[in-house]
């Protein structure tokens, strides 16, 4: 179900751990699943639970708690505005606001060219540029403004084409 590349990649990471431990693996497994299938179908989620031998549940449970992984199909880039509370005083509410505009979709949602999804998220560690985005969970944009948010989403327009 993965490419051979992409089993290399979770071999390497299970190879950190000891023999016996292989499940602690996961977070990365799930991460270089996604970044292949660009989401994690509940038959990627049982893939990669079979290749690390555990329950099919407890590999779902990862993916469902941690905000970077999307068990449901988004848009080439996924846009996560952090709306912890150093962003929401540096006024993330109001670039939340201006990315719903700007995109024409809600939190949760993809436009409907499905080139963009738009998520909120929790807290990135880097309280200090607030407000922030990351753009594909690898992207990190901080000191959102409006001409910030218009230069982004143009720069990556031409990007999709």
């Amino acid at each position: 179900m993965l490419t051979p590349a992409s089993l290399v990649q979770i071999d390497r990471e299970i190879a950190k751990y000891p023999h016996d431990q292989r499940q602690s693996a996961v977070m990365s497994a799930l991460r270089v699943a996604q970044v292949e299938k660009g989401w994690l179908s509940p038959e990627l989620i049982e893939f990669v639970a079979q290749y690390l031998g555990m329950p099919a549940i407890a590999v779902y449970e990862v993916a469902t708690f941690y905000n970077m992984y999307d068990t449901q199909p988004v848009g080439k880039y996924k846009i996560t505005l952090c709306t912890n509370i150093s962003c929401m005083l540096m006024g993330a509410p109001e670039i939340a606001t201006y990315l719903k505009q700007r995109l024409e979709c809600e939190f949760g949602e993809t436009t409907g060219d499905g080139a963009f999804t738009l998520k909120e998220g929790e807290c990135m560690g880097a309280c200090c540029d607030a407000p922030l985005c990351t753009v594909n969970n690898h992207r990190m944009e901080t000191g959102l403004t409006r001409e910030k948010v218009d230069q982004l989403i143009d720069a990556l327009k031409l990007e999709k084409n």
